[in-house]
């Protein structure tokens, strides 16, 4: 027996069932997957333009009512600017290096399991495409044994084109299972990758908008002690005129 007869022998006797119950359980998993995402993504809403809003009046009052506001808030997109009003005594850049850091924290909770619901849409009609395979080897494997049977047995031959399409119809069936699991897969994974990519916009948004107020703070100060300066050149010049 040589390899390929081995491989024809182990592919008839098992047959594609086996893989579409892989394919079935695989599918439990992405569903499982995909609702408890979607819980997730659930948990974070929150209106962006309103919690921009806030902390741009926040900020006026001051950097705790800012952090106040922050905390109340269940989305990514607070707790990231949370971390940088944290640093937010430490100047702009320590901030913006505290927000970064959070930021990256954030994008890995938001990505967490969809590289599975990826690999399973990339890979899924491959795996039904094996099944098919294996239900194509099985119908040719029909017609070999029906061929070589003598005339003697032309009545039970007759069953050979019966087995032939219940195997090509099992090759059929396992590429349609195939694609009902991948494409679930791939569109809730794309659907969950623009609602990570919308999150980081609007990340980006809001930490803009600390920056901003900390910069501008910053160069308030810096013109306060460039005035302070100045007055203090100019008091100690008539001190010493009105001392001459």
């Amino acid at each position: 027996m040589n390899l390929i007869e081995w491989l024809q022998r182990i592919m008839v006797g098992f047959g594609a069932a086996w893989v579409m119950w892989l394919m079935i359980g695989l599918s439990v998993i992405s569903v499982a997957i995909i609702v408890e995402r979607a819980w997730f993504f659930w948990s974070l809403r929150d209106d962006v333009v309103v919690l921009a809003r806030d902390l741009r009046g926040a900020l006026l009052d001051s950097i705790e009512a800012a952090h106040e506001r922050m905390a109340r808030s269940p989305s990514a997109e607070a707790a990231v600017v949370s971390a940088g009003l944290v640093e937010a005594q430490r100047g702009p850049k320590a901030a913006e290096e505290a927000m970064a850091g959070a930021l990256a924290l954030q994008r890995m909770k938001l990505e967490k399991r969809l590289a599975y619901l990826g690999t399973l849409g990339n890979n899924a009609p491959f795996i039904g495409l094996f099944g098919t395979v294996i239900g194509v080897v099985g119908a040719f494997d029909a017609l070999g044994k029906a061929a070589d049977k003598p005339l003697a047995e032309a009545a039970s031959a007759a069953m050979a084109p019966q087995q032939v399409m219940s195997s090509i119809a099992e090759a059929l069936v396992a590429t349609a299972v195939g694609l009902a699991v991948a494409i679930p897969a791939v569109a809730a994974n794309n659907y969950f990758q623009r609602l990570i990519r919308s999150t980081i916009a609007n990340t980006d948004a809001l930490t803009r908008v600390l920056l901003a107020h900390l910069h501008g703070e910053k160069e308030s100060a810096l013109e306060g002690a460039v005035k302070k300066a100045a007055k203090k050149g100019e008091d100690e010049v008539e001190s010493s005129e009105e001392d001459r």
